[in-house]
């Protein structure tokens, strides 16, 4: 089944278009982020994505993960909510938003179910390099999240909307922070993040069974792809 729903704050945290009308005086409102783009009245940012709900082992890792960071001076946010990207954060009209979900519904119904592995440590920024994520790569259905951002693509391109990117490197972020620190991130701490998700094997168990979860996509009534929708008021 398809969901519009309000948007998670782990979004919120990825992009700052999704927040208040009111340009961002007081950058302590939400915590330092940049507009992506200029906020007009009527326009309602989009974004669609698979969510993942973690078991408590993932909090297990995700604290892991927050000492490593603390431990060579790299501060970054706990997510709170997980997903993986099945879009770009496009804008779509008010009276576009049901239009734009049926043309997914359609496109995506006949897609099989999948499972998905996100078991590799990478760093990411989003393109204008003002925020930073570090987040767990997808080696497992890469095919197959890509033949649906393949079906998303032809609907965004329908609406005249920006597609994916063409090379995209699907995952599951666990932390974030206000500017570029991917390369300190990778310099002081990707090694030994690496070597403790070795060592979390009874996590990486626990994630195959939840993506595989998430991606049960054999019919309208199963699917999980979310379509979130918010307005600036």
């Amino acid at each position: 089944m398809f969901f519009r729903l309000p948007v998670p704050p782990s979004m919120l945290s990825m992009f700052p278009d999704l927040g208040d009308e009111q340009q961002d005086v007081d950058g302590a409102r939400h915590g330092g982020r940049v507009r992506s783009f200029k906020h007009q009245r009527g326009n309602w940012a989009t974004y669609v994505y698979i969510p993942f709900q973690p078991e408590e082992e993932f909090e297990d890792l995700q604290e892991e993960v927050m000492s490593v960071l603390m431990k060579h001076d790299v501060i970054m946010n706990k997510m709170e909510e997980f997903h993986i990207s099945q879009s770009q954060t496009v804008v779509l009209q008010h009276h576009w938003i049901s239009l734009f979900v049926e043309a997914l519904r359609t496109r995506l119904g006949s897609v099989h179910r999948f499972l998905c592995v996100a078991d590799r440590f990478q760093v990411y920024t989003n393109a204008e390099r003002t925020r930073t994520f570090l987040g767990l790569e997808v080696s497992v259905g890469k095919e197959q999240l890509l033949d649906v951002v393949t079906e998303v693509d032809r609907s965004l391109k329908e609406f005249n909307l920006q597609t994916f990117y063409q090379d995209p490197s699907f995952h599951v972020s666990v932390a974030w922070c206000v500017g570029d620190m991917a390369g300190k991130i990778q310099a002081r701490c990707l090694a030994e993040l690496q070597v403790r998700r070795v060592e979390t094997t009874l996590w990486t168990e626990n994630v195959n069974e939840d993506l595989r979860a998430v991606c049960y996509l054999t019919s309208l009534s199963s699917c999980t792809i979310t379509v979130s929708c918010a307005a600036w008021e």
